[in-house]
């Protein structure tokens, strides 16, 4: 599988002074399949190409014991210029799986080119997937793209989040909305190739202010998430969700209906991580009473989710 030029990155299209852009340690695969055995779900299937990496699949949730765990990991430990990653996620019938990261995803700074990142989520009929990678954070000067296609079947559940910091905030005197793009789409279909939905945003500090009304206004973290399910279990969902300005916290949420009745999306805006981070929890906790009857595991203080 080949990752395609993302147009996001048109204008960093010179070659990096260091290792060919998707050379061998730049060119990062992970494929991952779940199915049903024995009456557990399993991890069956597993390919990695550095700098991607996943081992074998743990079963820490308490609350769901029979659900295998994935870390995806970066042999990098950061996201580097000419970086190309594929990332393809597969969950049989009646499967379950919880995918994440090992920690947040640090975007280097870039001089040249860029990365890029391209993942792939099947989901055949009842399958269960929980898609949760940590935080991200672009340094100053980084370029990122990122691209879901997300086929699912009908009665498949999908929950997936994507959690955005505006930089390294807090790293000497700041970076607030210093890397030059970040981009990331979003595409839901069936297993037929029906397009449902699409959801994409691109930042570009630069070239368009992010602090102005209808962007990220006095807000610095941003997250996505997206619940494609079955209509009744997203309404359930809906029922539970209301638009919240916490002024406590410097956060704000609201949930809304996906079209051609894929689900639902709710996105965050707050000012530092955690209390994005605990909204992101809030609507994790419902998806997951309302679809499988069980609860969360307790916030880890040592990584996401």
């Amino acid at each position: 599988m080949s990752t395609p030029r993302n147009a996001g990155l048109a204008l960093h299209t010179h070659e990096t002074g260091q290792m060919r852009s998707a050379a061998t340690g730049r060119h990062g695969v992970l494929n991952l399949e779940f199915a049903r055995r024995d009456g557990r779900s399993a991890l069956t299937h597993l390919h990695r190409q550095a700098p991607l990496l996943a081992q074998q699949a743990l079963y820490w949730d308490e609350h769901l014991p029979d659900m295998p765990c994935v870390f995806m990991i970066t042999t990098s430990g950061c996201v580097l210029q000419g970086d190309r990653l594929d990332i393809s996620i597969s969950v049989g019938p009646n499967a379950m799986a919880h995918v994440t990261t090992q920690a947040a995803t640090k975007i280097h700074q870039m001089d040249a080119d860029g990365a890029e990142q391209v993942v792939q989520l099947h989901l055949a009929d009842q399958a269960y997937l929980e898609f949760l990678p940590g935080l991200v954070i672009p340094h100053r000067h980084s370029r990122f793209t990122t691209s879901t296609i997300a086929s699912v079947a009908q009665s498949a559940t999908l929950l997936s989040a994507e959690l955005l910091a505006p930089g390294r905030k807090h790293h000497g005197k700041g970076e607030l909305f210093e890397y030059d793009v970040y981009s990331s789409a979003l595409d839901v279909i069936r297993p037929d190739g029906t397009m449902l939905c699409t959801d994409k945003f691109v930042n570009e500090p630069w070239r368009h202010p992010v602090r102005q009304v209808g962007a990220m206004g006095e807000f610095d973290v941003l997250a996505t998430v997206t619940l494609v399910a079955a209509p009744q279990l997203a309404e359930s969902v809906l029922e539970h969700v209301d638009a919240a300005i916490d002024t406590s916290t410097g956060c704000m949420a609201g949930a809304s209906r996906l079209p051609n009745e894929a689900g639902l999306v709710y996105k965050v805006l707050g000012s530092e991580t955690e209390p994005v981070t605990a909204k992101v929890r809030e609507i994790w906790r419902l998806v997951r009473q309302e679809a499988l009857g069980a609860p969360i595991p307790a916030p880890r203080q040592w990584a996401w989710p």
